[in-house]
């Protein structure tokens, strides 16, 4: 995974580290490595703080070993993508429900999931239903899509095969009196997390985002979920401003991790919505849903650099 992504910082620091660069060299060098995150899907911002930093380094930097220089390089480029994490909330999703869960009223903790079609949103429900049941919570799933055809009945096979009761209406049903009652049939059964499905929706779609809106204002979630798919490139950040702000979701799944040699999506959605990525989809299976640890994204994309 993210080969691309390391590989673009690789090269940078291996041409920073074999000479001694002139100005005009280090202003084309910074210009190439611009265009290589670009091409990684790393936002232009992005790229442009993490560019103008190190340039502005370097210049002030007397340098009078290579090993300085080639220590200074890695140092100032891995700082550069640790920022954009550092500042970032760190959400423990299992204490967060264990809270919940002992409150005096034994309300049920309500995850909303949200994304474009095509995203994988209905299959990240189930695998994070599956991990949550693995935990030892009691979970209910409210099918929130009654828009795309067969998306309540891949939910129900979902739920099936996992064991887990599913509240689902008919298609056209209003999607917000769906998820109250997947709410209302955890708070009578005492069940632990109501998990709520969407329709995919485009963020180009006003009416669409207004009624993802108003299931946000009727089920008052304690924790909204964004799903993104890495391979959709720079429109994963458009989704993600967007989906913020008629939303203001909590956190990223990240899908499709296991095909994305890039890697830039990651480092950008966190930098522009200063949401953390929770999870990475890394297959098909209800397993393939692993926690996203900055720090070991971070040092896989400088390991074995100069």
């Amino acid at each position: 995974m993210f080969e691309k992504l390391k590989s673009a910082f690789s090269s940078a620091a291996q041409t920073l580290t074999e000479r001694s660069l002139s100005e005009k060299e280090l202003a084309e060098l910074m210009a190439k490595l611009e265009l290589d995150l670009i091409e990684n899907d790393v936002a232009f911002d992005v790229v442009k703080g993490i560019t103008d930093r190190l340039k502005v380094e370097l210049q002030e930097e007397k340098i009078r070993r290579r090993s300085d220089m080639a220590h200074l390089v890695k140092t100032r480029l891995k700082g550069s993508i640790q920022a954009a994490f550092s500042n970032v909330e760190t959400i423990d999703i299992f204490e967060r429900i264990e809270a919940t869960r002992r409150e005096s009223d034994r309300r049920p903790f309500v995850v909303l999931f949200l994304g474009v079609n095509g995203s994988g949103k209905t299959t990240t429900v189930a695998k994070f239903a599956k991990l949550l049941a693995n935990k030892g919570f009691s979970i209910v799933i409210s099918a929130g899509d009654t828009h795309r055809a067969g998306a309540i009945e891949q939910l129900s096979e979902h739920s099936g095969r996992l064991g887990i009761k599913l509240v689902s209406q008919r298609y056209g049903a209003d999607p917000a009196a769906v998820a109250r009652d997947g709410v209302n049939y955890a708070r009578t059964h005492k069940i632990d997390v109501v998990i709520i499905d969407t329709a995919g929706r485009m963020q180009t779609s006003t009416n669409l985002m207004d009624e993802m809106a108003k299931i946000v204002r009727v089920v008052k979630p304690d924790l909204k979920i964004f799903v993104v798919d890495a391979l959709t490139g720079n429109d994963a950040i458009s989704q993600a401003t967007k989906f913020l702000e008629f939303t203001g979701f909590d956190g990223v799944v990240l899908t499709k991790v296991d095909a994305d040699a890039k890697g830039g999506a990651a480092l950008s959605i966190v930098s522009e919505t200063k949401k953390p990525i929770l999870y990475l989809g890394i297959g098909q299976e209800y397993d393939d849903l692993v926690p996203f640890i900055p720090e070991t994204f971070v040092s896989n994309l400088f390991e074995n650099s100069s």
